[in-house]
């Protein structure tokens, strides 16, 4: 009795044994990680110590970096190899050559690859560019473009909701307090008036190299450029701009041109009455713009509509009293009992 219990039990204790081994034999699911080169481009990308510009390649804009600037950039940036992991002591044309294979960067050419009149070599930052047809690295010329969409900052998701919110704003202008649309309006007129003065003196001073010095010399280069980072755009002093040398019958075609240009808006210059009459019709477009409101607008049109007056009605004159218009109609009905009261004979004659 005592074995059979036994045995019983142990029989009863074998599946429970026997399920756990099967549990622990199964494989485990391995959880997916982030490739360590896809964060690695991410992180070199979003490093500005890499120059990097835009360009268009087959009607995309793409960024772009040179091959002989990347390996400068990891001897200077020791931490960013540090998420290769086991890898990081791949030198750069390794670490190009697998960016390449996984598809995160592809090799492009410059489309124009001829000079232009008067330079001596060609862009280092060409503008249009064209997938090569050698995908390796390279130094000489060569230039890799980011295929991966960049991750958005958040104070870009911040900006592109409130970029309706501003368009709304500028479209309900026109309601406005008036102290409101006086910052405003005298805000944008001021900041359009810096940039064209700024525009101008620029312009003038290049003239002025030009014309005397025989110098290409732009203040504020990447002023009117479409891509570039903050501290390019106020970079105030040039850089050394390589080119052939200023002909003297060009500089002083340039001159007698700027001389004939003064003279002509100066000949053609408005007097003292037509400026006040712009400056008064300038006036008075601003001051309507400002004092509207929509009280106003409403107030306007009330004065507009005129009572509707119905033409088979007829009434009688302001001017004239209710006792006039009485007398007027016992004389009609006078009248009117007089011809009732005569005969008239069969001939229709009255008698």
């Amino acid at each position: 009795m005592t074995k059979s219990a036994t045995e019983k039990k142990r029989v009863r204790r074998a599946p429970s044994g026997t399920s756990r081994d099967l549990s622990d034999s199964q494989p485990k699911q391995p959880v997916t990680k982030k490739d360590v080169y896809q964060v690695f481009a991410e992180k070199v990308r979003d490093n500005k110590q890499l120059k990097s510009k835009w360009a268009i390649m087959q009607e995309t804009r793409v960024e772009y970096f040179r091959g002989k600037d990347f390996p400068v950039f990891l001897r200077h940036h020791l931490e960013v190899k540090e998420i290769l992991g086991q890898q990081k002591d791949l030198d750069a044309e390794e670490i190009i050559n697998t960016l390449l294979r996984k598809n995160l960067i592809v090799r492009c050419d410059r489309v124009v690859k001829t000079l232009r009149p008067g330079k001596k070599k060609l862009s280092s930052w060409p503008v249009h560019l064209e997938i090569h047809n050698e995908q390796v690295f390279s130094k000489e010329d060569a230039f890799f473009a980011w295929t991966f969409i960049k991750r958005r900052a958040l104070w870009q998701t911040i900006l592109s909701f409130l970029w309706p919110l501003v368009a709304l704003a500028m479209c309900l202008f026109p309601v406005y307090p008036y102290q409101v649309k006086i910052v405003v309006l005298y805000s944008c007129a001021g900041a359009l008036l810096f940039i064209v003065v700024l525009l101008l003196i620029r312009a003038a001073i290049f003239g002025a190299f030009y014309i005397i010095l025989g110098n290409r010399i732009w203040f504020f280069p990447n002023i009117n450029a479409e891509e570039t980072t903050f501290s390019e755009l106020v970079r105030f002093w040039p850089k050394k701009e390589e080119g052939e040398p200023i002909k003297w019958t060009s500089r002083l075609f340039y001159a007698v041109l700027s001389v004939l240009i003064i003279l002509v808006l100066r000949h053609h210059a408005p007097d003292e009455a037509a400026r006040a009459r712009y400056q008064s019709k300038v006036s008075n477009i601003i001051d309507e713009m400002l004092e509207w409101s929509p009280k106003l607008a409403l107030s306007g049109m009330l004065e507009k509509q005129q009572p509707v007056v119905n033409a088979t009605e007829k009434t009688p004159p302001m001017n004239e009293s209710w006792s006039g218009s009485g007398e007027k109609a016992a004389d009609h009905q006078n009248t009117t009992d007089a011809f009732e009261n005569q005969d008239v004979d069969d001939d229709g004659n009255i008698t």
